[in-house]
Formats: C-alpha cells, structure tokens, sequence
C-alpha cells in the first residue's frame, strides 16, 4: 500500500489533467461532463464530489473494478509485481485464487515458450519469423508484443509443460492443450501467436493464427473464457497503447491484432482492437476511462463499414464522440500505414472521419434511393440511434442530431423527436420489464449501495457539524506541526479542547483514534495511518475530509466572527480558529447554563457571584475574539 502511487494507480483507468496540486478527471463512477472527481498524490486519496465516493488506491481499484478488498490488494500486488504473503481464506476463496494464479503463471510461461519458439528454434525463424517479417514487423515490436511461434509436431508445448510441472487440467481450462481419446496435443499448433495483455501486462490468453491454407480450421483462434480471461473485458493492445490514448485524447478501434501492431509500428500508438469480436459495453467502458473519443478504422468494402457500425449505439449511449474514418478501398490500417506512414496516415483520417449519425444517413440514403419502405426504415434506424444519447448529459447533441436527420432525410421534425422519445420510452420499459424477470439477489444495482458518507456533506447536518469535523481536519493535517508552548499541535489541541463539548459520535471516535494511537505508539499517526485504514469507512470518512470542498458553516462566522484562513502556510491560523470555536462553545455553554441559575439565586450575595462569573466569562470570550483579530459588539443581553 505505502508502494501504491495515488496518481499513478488511478491514471491506468482515468485521463487525469493537473490543477494546481492536485489532479481532475470527469469520474468513472457516474456519468458527469464538467469533472467533480479530485487526487490528491500528497495524501494519496481520491474524492468525487458528485457522487461522494472517495478512499485511497486500494478502494479506487476496488470500487472500479467491482471487487473485493483482498482482490484489490492482489491487482495492486499484481501491478507493483509485489509477491504477497496471505492469511488463510475461505475454501472457496482459495479455489478462485489457486486457479487464477496457476493460470497467471501457465501464461507467462506458455508466452516465454511461444516467443523463444518463434526467435531460436530454426522452425520458428523459418516459418513463424518468416511470416512477421513478410507482414514488416521489426524485431522491437515484435518483442514489444511478446510475439511467438508454436510448434507444428503436436505436442512440443505440451511436453515440456508437463516436464515443468504443471497440471494437465490446467493446460486444458487455459485452453493451450486439448485431449482427444486420451491424447493430449497443442491447440496452437503450426500457429503464430499473439499474446494478450491485461492492464498490467499479464498475460490473460492468446490469440493464434493459421499459416497454412486448411478451410477446416478458422483462420483465428483465441483462449476460450475462464477465471482470468473474459473476453468482452479485454482489448488487443490497451498495455501497449494506455498511455497515448490519454495523451491524445483519442482510441482508435481496429479489427485485428496485425493491424494494432502495424500502427504501432509506424508511429501511431494510440489504438486497440476489439479482437474481431463485436465491441461491448465493457469495453467501451475501459476506453472510457482514458478518452471519450473514439475513431472507428475499418476496411472500406461493404463488410468493413458493417462492422463499423456495429457498437456505434453502445458508444453513443455511454457519451462517447464517436467518428468513422473509412479507409481508401483495397486498404486495412495495416497496409495503409505502410504504404503512406505516420504523418499521412494522421492527415488522411483528420480529413475523413465522420460524425457516425451522418454516416449512417449518407450510406443508408444511397441504399434507399427513391424507395419509401427502405427509407422509412432508414428512419426509424436513425432515430433508434439518436435514442441513445443520453438526454440528460447531451441534450445539446442529440437535439443537434434531430434537426440534422429532420433536413436530410426530409421529415417533419416534431415526428422525428416524437419517434425519438418513442425509442426512449420502450427502452425503458424493456429495462423495467427485465429487472423484473430477474431473481431478487440479482436485482439490486452495486451502485445502488454506496458506503455511507461522512457526516456533514448532506442537507440534514445540524449548522455546527462541519466545524466539528475541522477539528478533525486539523489534527490530521497539522498535527505533527510545531506550536508554540507545546511539543506539537496535536498536544495544544489535546489540552484545550474539552473532548466533552464534541457532539457528534463519529467525530468523537476519530478524535479518540487518533489520541489512543498516540497512547499506544508514544509517537503521532502519519497520515497514511488513515487513509490506508483496514477498516474502510475510516479510509472513506479520511478522504471526505481532507478532499472536502464545502466552507466552514456561515454559522461560525455569523455567530463568533471567526474567519477562516486555510492552507499550509496558515495552518495556525486554521488551528487557532478551529480551537477557538470549541473554547467559545464551551464558554457560551458556561454563559447559557448561569442563565439558567440568576432566577434561582435565593440571596444578593449569591446572584452577584453568579453576575460576576457570567462577566468573566463574556471577558474571556471577549480575549479570544480579540486574540483572533475579530472584535464583535453584542450586548450582555443577546
């Protein structure tokens, strides 16, 4: 955890952008256009005030990749390629676990077996090198890609899989072997293989491919689904390209795994495929964490622009800006990068690529012609498409793409914003008709049951919530700064803070945390003690507070007079203010309660005393005000 970079962990799933300290992103969490979602790299947490999730690295991979704690400790292990020691889990737990990491290491070796096949056995130079070669791939990127070669006699890889120990069930479920009446034989066989990487590098499963003409086998074959490979999760490249995506801004989708290596190849890094699989909202969803632009590369023959149409509506739905760049026809992204180069390419789909709505008019108006069935249904396609933006979030687009659609395809445009809400409506209903049909376990959304929030960010909180939870702020920001009359702050707030004129429970079991550590340890928590909390509503209340936007209550400043003066260079002044708050409360608490005595008084001499209290108290009160450089005129009697 002390290894895990805050900006670093979170900048794998999220474009992040510099404001001054910290960093922005739009959160992945909620869908949002202006960003709300804020980390911190000094104290090592995140906080999304739209949604209000917030937490550190571990909760982060946690809460995006939906799942456990203990799985967000091995991703992050994973990541850092940190060996983890474990404490004992459940059976079933241990199951998951020994298949997914027997997996993770089968992998690795097969990729390692496949890759020295490919470069040092004189079959791999002839065949599978051979073949790169042809296709113009250099010797860096082919070690970039971790490129192999399997062996055509059978069952090499097997053997010497076995020879290492591992298990022929295992090779089996990773699906690198097959037994067939008892004999076991290499599913790649005679094939070159394409490695495939998850966030991290790992290898999760392989993509191969035929080099000889067999119209019995499909030209393409990749890892069938288990533990740690889940296809519509994965994208061909996203290692290899994560960081140009957030550089500029834009994914380009291709097809193939050739053509993902190609441009990369040629310079243009910033580009996936889906594997020739149809796109899915999964991974739509993990190229969205990087950039909302997406350009869709395709072939430029009837079959290309088919496929590129395909997960146009998904993308739409999620806000993506979705383009289509055909390329010139007898061209994939392969030979076209290397028949023109990088700046070229560049330049070509710059000046091609279209807006997916007016795309899809302009194909569907040529296939139409003069016919009024094929153009109503034209219509009807287009407005099921423009159903899918989301209203709320691209209300200016999607009216844009209505008016658009109405003057080229010639229909009234009221009818066309009515079938438009027509689609929307039956969607709908299709999604409420479907949660129904669910079993009840199934029903309830993760994101339907966020972790509470910290007290004082909701409308319900009483007016002097948020200075109490100041308090806590203080003592973990300035704690461990020096104050003069005392060894450090945390001490000056021990001793003038009354721990009894604290109200709210949970900002008494911070406060008392806090000082019993220093009990326990003769030494004061770091602040990684906090946000790095095995108890995660600690962790969640500590990235709340110091990721906290909302100002200290008006209330202090209209019933003391104290201002706050935040930041660093200040923090005494913040601790000043914030102890003042609490001395003052504690003496109007003294004010109201002799109140409450001056009618009981039974003699003069009593009442004078009660008097003469009351004015020392007003006195003091007076001091503070003074001392903080606030001078408020309030008769005795307010």
């Amino acid at each position: 955890m002390n290894r895990a970079d805050i900006v670093e962990v979170v900048g794998q799933f999220v474009r992040l952008k510099r404001r001054g300290a910290n960093y922005i992103a739009n959160c992945p969490f909620h869908n949002e256009k202006s960003p709300s979602f804020s980390v911190s790299a000094s104290k090592g947490i995140f906080k999304c005030f739209g949604c209000g999730k917030g937490g550190n690295a571990v909760t982060f991979v946690q809460e995006h990749e939906r799942i456990t704690y203990p799985e967000a400790i091995r991703w992050l292990a994973d990541f850092y390629k940190i060996e983890l020691e474990e404490t004992k889990a459940s059976e079933e737990q241990i199951q998951h676990q020994q298949i997914e990491e027997s997996l993770r290491i089968l992998n690795e070796f097969a990729a390692q077996y496949f890759h020295d096949a490919l470069l040092q056995s004189e079959e791999g130079q002839t065949i599978g090198l051979s073949y790169f070669k042809e296709r113009g791939f250099r010797t860096e990127i082919i070690e970039q890609f971790r490129l192999g070669y399997c062996p055509e006699d059978g069952s090499s890889f097997y053997k010497a899989a076995i020879e290492k120990g591992y298990a022929p069930e295992m090779l089996e479920k990773s699906g690198l072997c097959k037994n067939s009446n008892g004999r076991w034989y290499d599913t790649y066989r005679g094939r070159v293989i394409f490695p495939i990487q998850g966030m991290t590098g790992r290898v999760l499963g392989f993509g191969a491919r035929i080099l000889k003409t067999n119209e019995k086998s499909p030209k393409y074959i990749n890892s069938p689904e288990n533990e740690l490979y889940v296809k519509s999760r994965v994208l061909y490249g996203l290692y290899q390209s994560r960081q140009s995506m957030g550089k500029a801004d834009e994914c380009y989708l291709v097809e193939g795994y050739t053509d993902v290596i190609s441009l990369h190849q040629g310079g243009v890094d910033n580009v996936v495929s889906s594997s020739g699989t149809s796109l899915t909202e999964d991974q739509l969803r993990v190229i969205g964490r990087t950039t909302k632009n997406l350009t869709i590369l395709y072939d430029g023959d009837s079959a290309g622009i088919k496929a590129a149409m395909r997960g146009m509506d998904m993308a739409l739905a999620q806000s993506f800006n979705v383009k289509l760049a055909l390329l010139p026809e007898g061209h994939d992204p392969d030979s076209y990068i290397q028949a023109v180069g990088a700046s070229a390419f560049h330049t070509y789909i710059a000046d091609h690529k279209e807006d997916i709505i007016g795309f899809r008019m302009e194909v569907g108006m040529k296939e139409a012609a003069n016919d009024p069935a094929k153009k109503s249904k034209l219509v009807n396609e287009i407005a099921e498409t423009i159903s899918r933006i989301d209203k709320a979030e691209d209300f200016a687009l999607q009216d844009y793409y209505i008016k658009q659609s109405s003057e080229r395809l010639q229909v009234d445009e009221q009818g066309m914003i009515n079938l438009v809400n027509k689609f929307i409506r039956e969607r709908i209903e299709q999604d409420r008709r479907q949660a129904q049909n669910r079993p009840v376990e199934e029903q309830q959304d993760y994101e339907s049951t966020p972790l509470p929030e910290i007290p004082g960010n909701d409308s319900n909180e009483r007016p002097d919530d948020a200075q109490e939870w100041q308090l806590i702020c203080v003592l973990l920001l300035y704690g461990q700064k020096p104050a003069e009359g005392f060894q450090h702050v945390a001490e000056m707030i021990y001793q003038r803070v009354d721990f009894d004129i604290i109200e709210q429970a949970d900002v008494k079991e911070f406060y008392t945390l806090y000082y019993n550590y220093v009990s326990e340890h003769e030494s004061l928590p770091e602040l990684n003690y906090f946000t790095l909390h095995t108890d995660q509503q600690i962790q969640r209340k500590t990235a709340n507070l110091l990721h906290n936007k909302n100002e200290v209550s008006p209330n202090w400043l209209e019933k003391f007079g104290i201002a706050m003066l935040n930041g660093e260079e200040n923090y005494i002044n913040d601790v000043e203010s914030t102890l003042c708050y609490f001395e003052l409360k504690k003496l109007k608490a003294l004010q109201a309660e002799l109140r409450k005595q001056l009618p009981q008084a039974k003699d003069e001499q009593s009442m004078l005393q009660l008097m003469q209290q009351f004015v020392a108290l007003k006195k003091t009160e007076q001091e503070i005000l003074q001392r903080q450089g606030t001078v408020i005129v309030k008769s005795a009697s307010r």
